[in-house]
């Protein structure tokens, strides 16, 4: 069947788009527009989604860190291939986090990111930073930036993995949840479809972002909240790391679980109780607050 596969219209969006119509071939795409959606991160995906609903489209593509936790009733994940490094970037002066200049100027628009800089870097001075990844790299270039931090799998879909000066460690910055992961979205009961592009799917990547899925919902964050995840299958063990902190770096929590690759919403939820326990809920409300 030729299927056609709902996108955003940015570079990074056509570039995944892109990729998964190699995957599945023989496809076409449809572009979609995300322009005077209200909301956070989880506008990206509502244009698509729509296409996917109004039968405009049969698959949307979404990079999975913009995803809600909960999808609109009729839609379901069909596959998740294969995943990118999930790792942050810096881009700009020093070659490690603890070699970067004191007092240097870094942009971000994420409050994860903003949070964990300043919980290893109480110095930076971290500036709000919006726009695409060419946007953002044209900024550093001509604003009084020393720095900027994006994720690493956008830079490399994009072929711009040699701006990366380092990419920083996770136990310093936990990725976003489903950070460097794509998401093939269907509609619930089109069994043809769902055939279609299960060939496209990897069952790691799949198992890693279900665990960090569980996080996210049982936490009842948002895409702006300043929360990381990252699952990661080794063989059948899986871990699951988190961070949960405050946007000024002030307090933070963060935590771990091992277990069974096997049962990754469980070890999710496992990993959430664990940070509810631990005082997560308040650093949250307390966050959300500092966001208002």
């Amino acid at each position: 069947m030729s299927l056609r596969i709902a996108t955003r219209s940015s570079a990074l969006a056509l570039a995944q788009a892109g990729q998964v119509a190699e995957m599945l071939g023989g496809v076409e795409l449809v572009e979609v527009s995300s322009d005077g959606e209200p909301g956070d991160k989880s506008r990206f995906v509502h244009g698509v989604e729509r296409a996917l609903l109004n039968g405009e489209a049969d698959v949307g593509v979404h990079s999975a860190k913009d995803l809600p936790a909960e999808l609109p009733e009729g839609l379901a994940i069909g596959a998740v291939p294969a995943r990118e490094d999930p790792a942050d970037a810096w881009i700009g002066v020093g070659n490690s986090l603890e070699g970067v200049p004191e007092g240097a100027k870094v942009g971000t628009a994420s409050l994860r990111r903003r949070a964990q800089l300043l919980a290893a870097r109480p110095d930076l001075e971290v500036r709000e930073l919006h726009g695409n990844v060419d946007t953002r790299l044209r900024k550093l270039a001509g604003e009084e930036l020393d720095a900027i931090v994006l994720a690493v799998a956008g830079l490399r879909r994009l072929g711009r993995e040699e701006e990366i000066s380092f990419a920083i460690p996770a136990d310093s910055m936990t990725p976003a949840a489903g950070q460097g992961a794509l998401v093939l979205q269907v509609r619930s009961g089109d069994e043809e479809t769902a055939v279609a592009v299960a060939g496209a799917g990897d069952e790691t990547a799949l198992r890693e972002l279900t665990a960090e899925r569980a996080v996210v919902s049982l936490l009842e964050a948002t895409c702006s909240t300043p929360i990381g995840v990252r699952a990661t299958v080794a063989s059948e063990a899986m871990s699951v790391d988190a961070f949960v902190g405050l946007p000024d770096g002030s307090e933070w929590i963060r935590d771990r679980v091992e277990g069974d690759a096997t049962e990754p919403a469980a070890l999710g939820a496992e990993l959430a109780q664990r940070l509810l326990a631990t005082g997560a809920r308040d650093l949250l409300d307390r966050a959300e607050e500092f966001a208002a």
